[in-house]
């Protein structure tokens, strides 16, 4: 659930009473590291050995691009800059892209070249980025989803297609990518999904998620509305989608956000509205996926909303953010990718974790804190999946989603 409306559950407004720290020109306010316990240091925390290693530099730092809503108090004004310290794990601020309206999510393009952001609001756009050596952005253009309220979005693997998801209006959309620039084109396609009826409490379908399948032809899209996910097949010529399969959770599930183990024979799927995870089997020639049993998240019987789940890159952990009882679960992978045991949670130090992301090496980990205007930042420590608070915690407008290079 996207906080652009009100709360699946308890039926408030999300992101009130939240103080405001906007970014000024180039330099942040109140964005700065708070000082604190010392940094981790090299030794802290092994980096994970395999995969997400392209452009990995040993010390120095690296992008750091951070989604927020403008349309809020205490919102930003455009998609954040900062950098992060490799060794450290460190945020310093270094500006705002502005005009772009409540950037949500970001993606950036296989090429490393583009960023995109969906425009979270009523008429829903997707805007294109270039990024500079420097890793400035400069907008290309935006171009309209066809539906209300986009809150994710992601890039074929192939760089052609850009792939959107409109919680409010239940539908996906396909936009064309200049392979040459990265500037979207008109949309080729949008598939609302009107069957099956809504879930419990639903007052009709809301996507809230689309990704390409490890298998590369087909596409995925999670619906928390009707609870069911979608797989699609993609045109690669026309940039169509046909729809191949519906695999449909238990009523009330409300699922979220899926990731793949990285053999792609299996999937993880974070169900928001009744605070699960679920195993599922994928089919890499079908592109069907099969729900399992649904799985505690250690989050005990308070309310609390599952947002993302990410399995290391050597298919050994996986981490799920829950908001409102504010944690990371740590799970270790085994049986290949068929079981996840709940190891235990870990304090986020934040309020409301909307989304965490690795960085490309998997030594830290992200979480976007919205309620309390907060990025915090852990190691990770590859042989155990152990999760150690890095600084204190990094301070921005309304942070929502958080993508480091």
């Amino acid at each position: 659930m996207t906080e652009a409306r009100t709360d699946s559950r308890t039926g408030a407004a999300a992101g009130g009473g939240i103080g405001r720290r906007r970014f000024l020109g180039t330099v942040a306010v109140g964005a700065v590291t708070a000082a604190g316990a010392g940094p981790l240091t090299a030794g802290d925390a092994a980096p994970a050995r395999a995969g997400r290693t392209a452009g990995r530099r040993p010390h120095g730092t690296r992008p750091l691009f951070l989604g927020t809503y403008t349309s809020k108090e205490g919102g930003g004004t455009g998609i954040g800059l900062a950098t992060y310290d490799t060794a450290t794990g460190r945020i310093t601020a270094t500006g705002v892209v502005p005009g772009v309206p409540d950037p949500s999510y970001l993606a950036l393009a296989p090429s490393g070249r583009t960023l995109y952001a969906v425009d979270e609001q009523q008429d829903g756009r997707v805007t294109a980025l270039a990024l500079a050596a420097d890793g400035r952005p400069t907008v290309l253009g935006a171009q309209s989803t066809g539906g209300a309220g986009p809150c994710h979005l992601s890039v074929h693997p192939g760089g052609r297609w850009l792939l959107s998801a409109n919680y409010l209006s239940g539908s996906v959309a396909v936009h064309p990518v200049d392979r040459a620039t990265g500037a979207l084109g008109a949309r080729t396609d949008l598939v609302t999904h009107d069957a099956p009826p809504p879930g419990p409490g639903q007052d009709g379908p809301h996507a809230h998620q689309i990704l390409t399948g490890p298998d590369g032809r087909h596409i995925l899209a999670v619906d928390l509305g009707n609870d069911t996910v979608y797989t699609y097949r993609l045109d690669p010529t026309a940039g169509k989608l046909t729809e191949v399969s519906a695999a449909s959770l238990r009523p009330g599930a409300g699922p979220r956000h899926l990731t793949f183990h990285p053999t792609g024979d299996f999937a993880y799927l974070a169900n928001e509205v009744d605070n699960t995870v679920v195993v599922c089997r994928y089919d890499r020639r079908t592109g069907r996926l099969t729900p399992g049993a649904p799985q505690s998240t250690g989050t005990g019987p308070g309310t609390s909303y599952p947002a993302q789940i990410l399995v290391t890159a050597n298919g050994r952990y996986a981490f799920l953010a829950n908001r409102g009882h504010n944690s990371l679960t740590r799970y270790a992978v085994t049986a290949g990718g068929a079981r996840l045991v709940l190891l235990d949670t870990v304090p986020v130090g934040g309020d409301f974790p909307r989304q965490i992301a690795f960085s490309p090496d998997e030594r830290w980990l992200f979480a976007a804190n919205q309620k309390s205007g907060t990025v915090t930042v852990f190691a990770v420590t590859a042989r155990t999946g152990t999760l150690t608070p890095a600084r204190e915690p990094f301070a921005a407008p309304l942070p929502v989603c958080a993508l480091p290079l």
